[in-house]
């Protein structure tokens, strides 16, 4: 996963016009790398807790 991260926010900083990721560019693309590495358990599911918000209690 963290080649991707690294892969996407070089792309993400060349498509915005930098010549170097920054923080903003890994944040931008931490959701769409990682969301499908995240398993719910059986506790994240009854509280309708998502992948995506597992993901940014970490960022």
């Amino acid at each position: 996963a963290s080649q991707y991260l690294i892969i996407g926010a070089k792309t993400h900083a060349a498509i915005s016009g930098k010549y170097s990721p920054d923080i903003e560019d890994v944040k931008a693309v931490t959701l769409p790398v990682l969301r499908h590495r995240i398993v719910r358990n059986y506790k994240a599911e009854a509280e309708r807790i998502s992948e995506d918000d597992i993901i940014r209690k970490f960022m």
